[in-house]
């Protein structure tokens, strides 16, 4: 039997020393008696062995608590057993080897010539190697979790311009942002469940990061993605069910099974679709909804189970149409699967009524309900409502409205515990999505959905503090499971749960030291029974990507920049495991293109860009272009595919303001969409005037970093797009004030004043703006990029007057102080190209809030502005609102919301040389300055929201720059 000595026991133990033989003479056996010499002795050296790796000397990184369990030795052999700790760092063929060869020299030291194993977890350390670095010889098949797939995914573009072949498509990914507004019985009031810290809450931030930024990459790469909290941030809802106001049949229909009923509020136990009835039949079903204003809504539709319905003509492409400002949609969804819940079709922009159309084109489909947008919270705690939109609610309460049995979202079983049954719930509502054999943890042989559900993510902030860096990044998983087996229903073993959180913690701090921070801190791999990775019976994992307690992580996690850069990284390990698990290629997706320009060209429009390489990901290279297009504010097509960085477009009809769009798609999918271009044709007009979206900044709040003062003394920054995470200014800046509670939560203590506000920041459409302006003026115009006119792709001289639009643009400090500011309003190519156009008598009309006092800052662009512009900085206006150009105030977006970015504190403006002044704010200071053939205004003027205003303002600086 084997021997084991366990460390700091003097106990005196002999190990086997073999049997005696007939036969010639052997040399001597090595002395591997274990005395208890030997034994204080190994114990010595093992643990001398750990001090040095704890001080980095070894190559496998060692933390303060692993120690050696025992040392068994058998065989012949020893075998060291390591305490759990040592498998939370990330384990690679070569730290494996560089350890055990580190532990057998020590162990030889004691007891020479002995074969030496290095076991942790009950495993070897070997073991925790994930597939993704092992060769093909090595490969562990038993953690490849690829159950048979269906035909069909639940959801799929009906005729998709561009299919990814080597991304995520037919994949089924389930995460969500952490915790939500929350009812707590205790206080009988509604909150978060963790406190407002630097301008945000963990509730929300998560939000930007899941729903906002990494759900459009993983379904741009073709993936279903679902989410067991409301993903819309429209606060208004339009439900349209069957038998009610309009909805509408031909064909031939019946009853159907049980379906969605709509209620004022839901009580405790009551399921919604347990409430109404579903129509069956063959033909077309419409759903027609007057949407409360335009704007972007989410459509969710709802059929009845496929347990209710003959088997032998279960529908697996129901056919979507849904009708849209930008035309017509189609989406196909397998009704197999995913009855008697709330089914995500698409998010499109609506101008005027809303309509969906369903059909089966000859076989019988299910018609239920249609939603559109995420509308406010309906489940009732103890007979009152959230009062707030549904998406900032806990998941425990949309899993409640999204049909989920009473057992899945009320886990405990107790009518009081939301915040234990919210962070349970999540990973039950996982399996009840999936079912059998990967059902409920209390019913695994629970029917449940049938959504082939590939993987769940966790994704939080932590909590903790670091004065001189940053917390960093944790990843949580579970190997046990629930029932303690180590497998999967389908005998997969749980170590693909530490193979998928190796690969997202490695692909995000990786990205994360290349692009922001060389010194960006890897944390643990902690293999712990937390519900959000214990749970799923699927692979999980649970993200803690940074610490929203602590200020400099905080300066990172605030930043757009670093918003897309976690996302994306996350999207990648995501999209490589699933890949991996199926024995398939994975490609990235591209970036979105740059250096737009749209000009007239023959009768034409003449489109063109350029890719946008990806250094950290050579497989990101585009391979194709959509080209989108759309005629007024709202609405874009689904696009055209070209092969090539150009493309001829017919012209718009006159005085239509038609915007263009280029989106780069590659095997892996496609990227985000570029900015926005538009033209406009006037008739009669003479040379087009050329819009320049000069605007690209996207920035996290302003902060300051002193020893007894530090935060953000900006509310907001830039968003990129529209941001969900704010919750109001800092109030705390101390940073030696404790946390005590989550209401009196010490440094960074922020208030509430724009809670669950939808924030306009930099959507890179301003074009359009300009461009309808300049329209009603009887002005032609076309656009470009600042890329495009800095590196000389167009010709300034070609154009009547240049309309620079720079909105919040200015220099902008990275995260990382290694790295040089973004954003520069004025950069020098871009000063040289301006300069030689009005040197040749051309006119220009800038506009933007901090352009000016950016220049300010560089002595050669102070000279520039100065004597090309005729200005001078005069400080910033904080309270201005509105302009006075002589013909009564024009106001301007000075508040935040969703449809506008907000023009804070813009710049006042002086005249300097030759200029004067030709517009004031409304409290006197400065406001825009004429000079020679140009004008210079401190507000950007697509911040002016009425097209009549904001013409009679491009008017008079045209005007003064000499145009008529």
């Amino acid at each position: 039997m084997p021997i084991v000595l366990r460390p700091a026991l003097l106990l005196v133990v002999l190990a086997v020393a073999g049997c005696a033989s007939s036969g010639p003479a052997a040399p001597p056996a090595p002395d591997r008696a274990l005395t208890a010499e030997r034994a204080e002795r190994l114990d010595a050296v093992l643990g001398g062995l750990l001090s040095r790796c704890r001080a980095g000397g070894c190559a496998l990184p060692v933390g303060r608590g692993v120690k050696v369990d025992s040392v068994v030795v058998a065989g012949g052999a020893v075998e060291v057993r390591f305490s759990r700790d040592l498998g939370d760092a990330p384990v690679r063929p070569a730290t494996a080897a560089a350890f055990t060869r580190d532990v057998a020299a020590a162990v030889g030291r004691v007891l020479p010539g002995v074969p030496v194993r290095v076991v942790t977890r009950g495993a070897a350390l070997e073991a925790l190697v994930p597939n993704a670095y092992r060769d093909s010889l090595s490969l562990d098949p038993s953690r490849l979790f690829a159950p048979p797939e269906p035909a069909y995914p639940l959801t799929r573009p009906a005729a998709p311009p561009a299919a990814p072949t080597a991304g995520l498509a037919g994949r089924h990914v389930a995460l969500w942002p952490s915790h939500g507004w929350l009812f707590n019985p205790e206080t009988d009031d509604w909150g978060w469940q963790r406190a407002r810290l630097f301008t945000t809450v963990e509730d929300l931030l998560t939000v930007q990061l899941v729903t906002q930024t990494l759900v459009p990459m993983l379904e741009r790469a073709g993936a279903v993605v679902l989410l067991p909290r409301e993903r819309d941030p429209q606060a208004a809802e339009v439900v349209v069910d069957d038998g009610g106001p309009g909805y509408a049949e031909t064909g031939a229909w019946a009853d159907g099974g049980p379906g969605f009923g709509l209620r004022a509020q839901y009580g405790d136990g009551q399921n919604p679709f347990a409430l109404g009835t579903t129509r069956e039949g063959q033909g077309a079903a419409t759903w027609t909804a007057d949407l409360p204003a335009p704007g972007a809504y989410a459509v969710h539709v709802s059929y009845a189970g496929g347990a209710d319905r003959n088997p032998a003509d279960r529908m697996d492409a129901a056919r979507y149409t849904v009708r849209h400002a930008g035309g017509e949609s189609a989406v196909l969804v397998n009704q197999t699967m995913g009855g008697e819940t709330w089914v995500y079709l698409g998010t499109w922009e609506f101008g005027g009524p809303a309509s969906v159309t369903l059909t089966g084109d000859g076989r019988t489909v299910s018609a239920d309900a249609v939603r559109f947008g995420g509308g406010v919270g309906v489940v009732a705690r103890e007979g009152q409502t959230s009062g707030r939109p549904r998406w900032t609610e806990a998941a425990r309460y949309y899993e409640q409205y999204a049909g989920a049995p009473p057992a899945v979202y009320n886990v405990t079983g107790e009518p009081d515990a939301d915040y234990v049954d919210d962070y349970r719930s999540r990973g039950e509502w996982v399996n009840w999505l999936r079912g059998a054999p990967f059902g409920p943890s209390f019913a695994p042989d629970d029917p449940g959905l049938g959504i082939p559900v590939d993987l769940s993510l966790a994704w939080h902030t932590d909590a903790g503090i670091d004065r001189d860096g940053t917390v960093g990044t944790l990843l949580i998983y579970d190997s046990p499971g629930m029932d303690s087996t180590g497998t999967f229903a389908d005998g997969t073993s749980r170590l693909a749960n530490r193979d998928l959180a190796d690969r997202l913690q490695t692909t995000i701090v990786d990205d994360l030291r290349a692009t922001f921070d060389p010194d960006w801190n890897r944390r643990s791999l902690w293999d712990r029974n937390y519900s959000e990775a214990a749970r799923p019976a699927v692979p999980s994992a649970l993200l803690e990507l940074l610490s929203h307690q602590n200020f400099r992580d905080m300066q990172f996690g605030l930043d757009p920049r670093f918003q897309a850069v976690a996302a994306r990284a996350v999207y990648k390990a995501i999209g490589r495991s699933l890949a991996e698990q199926r024995g398939r290629p994975f490609v990235v997706q591209p970036l979105r293109p740059t250096h737009l320009q749209a000009t007239f060209e023959g009768g034409a429009v003449r489109l063109a860009w350029r890719p946008q390489a990806d250094p950290l990901e050579p497989t990101a290279a585009p391979d194709a272009y959509l080209v989108q297009t759309r005629d007024g504010e709202r609405g874009w097509g689904e696009g055209a595919l070209v092969r090539a960085t150009e493309a001829s477009l017919p012209a718009p009809p006159p005085r239509v303001v038609r915007s263009y769009r280029v989106v780069a798609v590659n095997a892996g999918g496609a990227s985000a969409p570029s900015v926005a271009l538009a033209v406009g044709l006037a008739p009669g007009a003479g040379r087009p005037v050329l819009v320049v979206d000069a605007f690209d900044r996207v920035a996290p709040p302003a902060s300051v970093a002193l020893p007894d003062s530090a935060g953000f003394v900006d509310v907001v920054g830039v968003p990129d797009g529209r941001s969900v995470l704010t919750v109001g200014a800092q109030r705390v800046f101390d940073p030696d004030l404790a946390y005590e509670s989550d209401a009196q939560p010490g440094w960074g203590a922020s208030g509430a004043e724009l809670e669950a506000t939808v924030i306009a920041g930099n959507t890179r459409d301003h074009a359009a703006a300009h461009g309808a302006a300049l329209l009603a003026l009887g002005h032609s115009f076309v656009s470009a990029t600042d890329e495009a006119i800095e590196s000389g792709a167009v010709a300034l001289d070609d154009y009547a007057a240049v309309d620079l639009a720079l909105g919040l643009e200015r220099r902008t400090p990275h995260p990382d102080s290694a790295r040089a500011p973004d954003f520069e309003a004025l950069p020098a190519p871009l000063r040289d190209r301006l300069g030689a156009y009005l040197d040749g008598g051309g006119a220009l009309v800038v506009s933007g809030a901090h352009w000016l006092s950016d220049a300010a800052a560089d002595p050669a662009s102070a000279a520039w502005v100065r004597r090309y512009l005729g200005v001078e900085a005069g400080g910033a206006a904080p309270d201005a609102y509105a302009l006075d150009a002589g013909a009564g105030l024009v106001p301007f977006a000075a508040s935040y919301g969703p449809d506008r970015y907000a023009v804070r504190a813009p710049d006042v403006v002086r005249a300097g040389g030759a200029g004067r002044l030709v517009a004031r704010y409304a409290d006197g200071q400065g406001a825009a300055v004429a000079s020679g053939r140009t004008a210079s205004f401190g507000v950007p003027l697509e911040a002016v929201p009425d097209v009549g205003q904001r013409a009679a303002l491009l008017a008079a600086a045209l005007a003064a720059a000499g145009m008529r």
